[in-house]
């Protein structure tokens, strides 16, 4: 009986018999049992096990105004779960059946032996503290589940769950996000032996296979894939068993991690960089490859529509480079007139020319041990585009009217907005000069592809301009925001500072309104409504041949509108509508010829 008894937990005695109340509270106390109540009736019972933690009830079926079965039910009504012992005088199968069916523990018949009541107690405590037991273990178990059911669906990496079939059974968040980029409608239950028919992901199916097989851990390797959309990634996984035992394996633990992400997103997101300001996503690379090239000495082409700030990406460049400390020398290739460009760049010797009285250092000359920035680079010469990669392959060059050498170091940076590789392909570029231009090129987005930015730029130059200007305009209404953001921005940043300066000029009162702004923002049809048209695609031909005779009218009616539209835009200028259009010069004089285009109605500079 001792393995049978636990004299741990409460006992209550029930029975309107006084007598036989004191005697199982005198045989139960002897055996050690603490503590022990009594009630001789069913509401001073219920009252006690309201009030008190009740391991065990013995109770009279048959008690004053109630019975022990009444008592048992409202007990298990009241969620109260310890065994009840029901004692009777006069057996019924009735009373012993209702009893079993709400969960009572033994059913005894008066006269009660003192061992058989004692074995009956030792074995009700002892199942009632096995289920404490067992509840506790699972409280504990599903505490620990929501623990590590949030831990799963809160890290960042994918991690997936699969049997020995190889079936998904559970992913998190993270892996749903990862099959949405890679293999959408996989999930739970799909099967990654026959639903990921990829030649990519076999390296995934190796792993398992082997882990499933083996039982050995595969630490982290890398392979390389691409989105649903052709976007490549890096995949980073790793993979491990679940084991039943020493021999046989449930399953399988994969943890992804895409680290082209996680690289992308290692810096944090920023509202600006250096003069630039923008914190979209278009910005955040261009911020990423500046940091990364600019520690770099190689030579940087930078190509966008005119007004992305490409003056500003070669200043950043400067920034990050170790020649940070050195001159930025800056020209403007298409500022001065072609004779004289050679000479402001390699400088020349008094008398090497009519004027020259002087001996003059060139712009490289200047720039040593710094960084040398040559904007609009597609609109030098021949002769200029020689000189300049005969520098950029010695590190030295003679000034005009020398026959000595100079070693400069110097850093080269260009910058254009037309297509160098189309103009190398017409023969008005030299492809051994493009390709040391364009060791490393950084593209600036156009402004209609930086969601977000405008707000940011706008509130940005209305603040700059209120300042400068001493007028208290602080913002916009929601209605000129509306047309700022909808508006397609073909000048870019430029085009936009040059609206909000006009903006706050013209406005009256603290907040831009619609009719502070351009027409063209008001009507949104701009006179130019597309950045970079281009026009350059039509045939190069005479107009009287056979191909430009083919190509459709509408779209000769169209590109003729484009650029007389982009000339009236520009005031008659047509190195200004050249660069707006994404060609040089001459393409614009050639595309005019072609196309039979009238300029009387337009004052040409």
């Amino acid at each position: 009986m001792a393995d049978e008894r636990n004299t741990t937990g409460s006992i209550l005695i029930v029975d309107d018999e006084s007598s036989l109340r004191e005697t199982f509270e005198f045989f139960l106390t002897r055996e050690g049992y603490q503590p022990v109540y009594t009630a001789s009736n069913f509401d001073e019972a219920l009252r006690i096990i309201g009030a008190n933690a009740i391991d065990l009830v013995i109770s009279d079926i048959v008690l004053e105004r109630s019975s022990g079965i009444d008592l048992l039910k409202n007990s298990r009504e009241l969620g109260i779960n310890c065994p009840f012992i029901m004692i009777t005088g006069y057996p019924e199968v009735e009373s012993a059946a209702e009893a079993v069916r709400l969960g009572a523990f033994d059913y005894l018949t008066k006269p009660i032996d003192k061992q058989q009541l004692l074995r009956s107690v030792g074995m009700a405590l002892r199942h009632q503290h096995l289920e404490k037991q067992r509840r506790i273990a699972e409280q504990q178990r599903e505490r620990y589940r929501v623990l590590l059911d949030k831990v799963f669906k809160s890290v960042s990496d994918a991690i997936i769950v699969v049997d020995a079939e190889l079936t998904i059974v559970k992913l998190n968040d993270a892996a749903e996000r990862l099959f949405a980029d890679f293999l959408p409608g996989i999930g739970e239950g799909s099967q990654l032996t026959t639903e990921v028919d990829r030649d990519e992901f076999s390296t995934l199916r190796a792993d398992l296979l082997r882990v499933l097989k083996t039982g050995e851990d595969i630490g982290e390797h890398c392979f390389e894939c691409k989105t649903i959309t052709l976007k490549p990634r890096i995949l980073s996984i790793c993979t491990s068993p679940i084991r039943q035992n020493r021999t046989t394996y449930l399953g399988a633990v994969v943890v992804i991690r895409d680290m082209s992400r996680r690289s992308h997103n290692a810096t944090s997101r920023r509202a600006g960089f250096h003069r630039f300001m923008g914190a979209s996503d278009a910005m955040q690379n261009v911020y990423t490859t500046i940091e990364h090239v600019g520690a770099s000495d190689t030579t940087v082409l930078i190509t966008g529509e005119s007004g992305t700030g490409k003056e500003l990406a070669a200043e950043a460049l400067h920034r990050e480079s170790k020649r940070h400390a050195g001159p930025l020398i800056k020209l403007d290739c298409t500022a001065i007139t072609e004779n004289l460009l050679e000479s402001e760049l390699f400088g020349h010797k008094r008398g090497s020319f009519t004027g020259a009285d002087r001996d003059r250092p060139g712009l490289i000359l200047q720039a040593r041990g710094g960084t040398l920035f040559l904007d609009e680079i597609g609109e030098i010469s021949a002769m200029t585009q020689l000189r300049l990669l005969r520098f950029l392959q010695e590190k030295t060059f003679y000034p005009v009217g020398s026959d000595t050498p100079i070693e400069v170091d110097a850093r080269v940076i260009t910058a254009t907005n037309v297509n160098l590789r189309q103009k190398v392909e017409e023969g008005l570029f030299r492809e051994d000069l493009y390709y040391r231009l364009r060791v490393i090129d950084v593209t600036l987005p156009p402004l209609r592809e930086r969601n977000g930015d405008v707000r940011l730029l706008a509130h940005h130059f209305v603040s700059l301009f209120a300042k400068k200007g001493g007028k208290p305009v602080s913002g916009f209404s929601d209605n000129a925001m509306y047309l700022l953001e909808r508006y397609p921005w073909p000048g870019n940043v430029r085009e936009l500072e040059h609206c909000i300066e006009r903006a706050v000029v013209l406005s009256k009162t603290p907040t831009i309104t619609t009719q502070d702004l351009p027409e063209e923002l008001r009507t949104q049809t701009p006179a130019v409504s597309s950045p970079a048209p281009r026009i350059d695609d039509l045939p190069p031909t005479p107009v009287d041949s056979e191909a430009y005779k083919m190509t459709p009218r509408a779209k000769r009616d169209d590109i003729a509108h484009t650029i007389v539209a982009t000339l009236a835009r520009c005031g008659g200028n047509k190195a200004k509508a050249a660069r707006l259009l994404g060609i040089d010069r001459s393409t614009l004089y050639r595309k005019i010829r072609e196309h039979n285009i009238d300029l009387s109605a337009i004052a040409l500079e």
